[in-house]
């Protein structure tokens, strides 16, 4: 059976691999703080469903404990040490079965293996605390491998460290024009494509939420980062497929292995 992804949104994917559904970042709002959502309808009450759900980083954007508290009980959570000693609202989610990893720990999960890796990222949850955990990402591992960047920047050793991946998800924009150290724009995505060399990709992260206010300024800079990645990537990774999703739906990459 064919890996299936959907995006519904910034960091928020699932992928449904050998009859398993892992759910990446759940962020089922309409607003968060100074943001709003600007495309797209909020996911449906059936992207909340899956056997495992995993968090890249304890950021509010992608650790947010209301949508976390849509999953069922028993559902298997991922998510990095430390993760519920920064994050009093996670250990109240005592529904959720929750594990916590670093980088190089598996966890199994029926018919799938999700692997965590490293990512360059700051991992807090701000504005509060000392640097507690790691930002991840995650290797999904059924029919294919998925990577899932969560949020991080390229960094050396990043092909060892992820190892071989035959579709990427990879994050190619951000709240505004400037994105500093620990992330991608589409120019450095393509890069990560040219260092990977998966077989497929899919741009997230961008043209979901915008800070209010800021769209009216400078509108291309919230709509163009998946265009504009899709671009360059034809140009440094010309052998990867990139699959610019809209908001809600599904793509199966054909993926040679």
């Amino acid at each position: 059976m064919p890996v299936e992804v959907t995006w519904w949104g910034h960091a928020t994917c699932t992928v449904e691999d050998s009859g398993v559904r892992v759910l990446t970042d759940p962020l089922f709002v309409r607003r968060l703080a100074h943001l709003r959502r600007r495309r797209g309808e909020l996911p449906p009450p059936m992207a909340a469903v899956a056997e495992v759900v995993l968090v890249s980083h304890l950021h509010s954007d992608h650790m947010h404990p209301p949508s976390l508290a849509r999953l069922a009980p028993g559902t298997r959570l991922v998510v990095p040490r430390g993760a519920q000693r920064a994050v009093p609202a996670l250990r109240r989610l005592d529904r959720l079965r929750i594990t916590e990893v670093v980088p190089g720990d598996e966890v199994a999960v029926e018919g799938v293996v999700v692997r965590a890796v490293p990512a360059l990222h700051d991992g807090r949850r701000m504005p509060w605390g000392p640097h507690r955990s790691p930002a991840l990402g995650y290797v999904i591992q059924g029919s294919v491998r998925t990577y899932f960047a969560g949020d991080t920047g390229l960094f050396d050793g990043m092909a060892a460290a992820v190892g071989p991946v035959d579709v990427a998800l990879l994050p190619v924009g951000g709240w505004g024009p400037f994105l500093g150290h620990g992330h991608l724009d589409p120019d450095r995505a393509a890069h990560v494509l040219a260092v990977l060399a998966p077989r497929a990709a899919v741009p997230v992260h961008y043209g979901t939420y915008w800070p209010i206010g800021m769209d009216a300024i400078r509108p291309h800079e919230f709509h163009s980062p998946g265009e504009e990645f899709t671009r360059k990537a034809a140009r440094l990774a010309p052998g990867v497929t990139v699959h610019r999703l809209a908001h809600g739906e599904s793509v199966r990459p054909e993926v040679d292995r």
